[in-house]
């Protein structure tokens, strides 16, 4: 008989936006004496298309493994408010939720055996994007927690030079030759040092986004300072990330230590 997992799951809001809300999942059973958060963005394109629900399998099983995980939603394009930089600033205030209402939604049980001291962000192609943009902009911060790891898993961590692809330029708004500041600025590549280190962790497959991508993320940000490395798992594709029985999960929860 397969066993279950006994994992609990609370809605939690960050906004007064119908897309400013997350998810938190943790284990009901015996919980390890030091647990991991871990925040978990989706991707899709930063479109309505796709929604929090496809990193659902992926949260139960981080919880079920002992994690506390916060899975975020955010406003996308297609929807009020959502596109640059409304979406990357959702994901700040997810972020900064660590400090307050995902701590209140942790039962009293688990609370004092959480490790805010090594919170780990992990992202999905545009949820990549957003996970190192966002860790970045506070500088693997917030008021309470630490960020120590970021996971971007067959991420766009180049805006600019992706600027043609039709899903940036919905996200961004109008063509680069127009706004060049604002494709900059959006760029994981980009971004200054932060003490944390970042994981582009690549599907060799990948038709996406090609793995010369993350090759060139961490070329280029190592030579200015970032802790950055490349892993690259072979013979599976861009969607690998989503099953929990890919070897691209297994080696996320490597990376993750749990």
């Amino acid at each position: 008989m397969v066993k279950k997992s006994a994992v609990h799951r609370t809605k939690v809001e960050y906004g007064n936006a119908p897309s400013q809300f997350g998810h938190v999942y943790h284990s009901v059973e015996a919980a390890p004496a030091e647990i991991r958060p871990i925040v978990l963005i989706h991707g899709g394109y930063w479109s309505t298309e796709f929604a929090l629900t496809i990193q659902t399998a992926i949260a139960r099983q981080f919880a079920d493994r002992g994690a506390l995980v916060w899975n975020i939603e955010y406003r996308r394009v297609g929807e009020e408010g959502g596109g640059w930089p409304s979406t990357g600033r959702d994901v700040l205030a997810a972020l900064r939720a660590l400090d307050g209402p995902v701590r209140d939604a942790v039962p009293t049980d688990i609370a004092d055996r959480i490790n805010w001291g090594s919170v780990a962000v992990v992202g999905h192609s545009a949820g990549g994007q957003l996970a190192v943009w966002s860790v970045a902009q506070l500088r693997a911060r917030t008021a309470s927690c630490a960020i120590t790891t970021v996971i971007a898993q067959s991420a766009a961590l180049d805006i600019e030079a992706g600027a043609d692809r039709p899903s940036i330029r919905r996200l961004l708004g109008r063509p680069i030759d127009e706004i060049p500041h604002r494709y900059r600025d959006a760029s994981p590549i980009r971004q200054e040092p932060f003490d944390a280190h970042v994981v582009a962790l690549h599907a060799a497959d990948d038709t996406a986004i090609p793995v010369e991508s993350s090759r060139r993320y961490v070329r280029t940000v190592t030579e200015y300072g970032q802790s950055a490395e490349l892993v690259v798992v072979p013979g599976e594709g861009h969607d690998a990330f989503v099953d929990p029985r890919s070897a691209c999960s297994r080696q996320t929860v490597r990376l993750l230590g749990i």
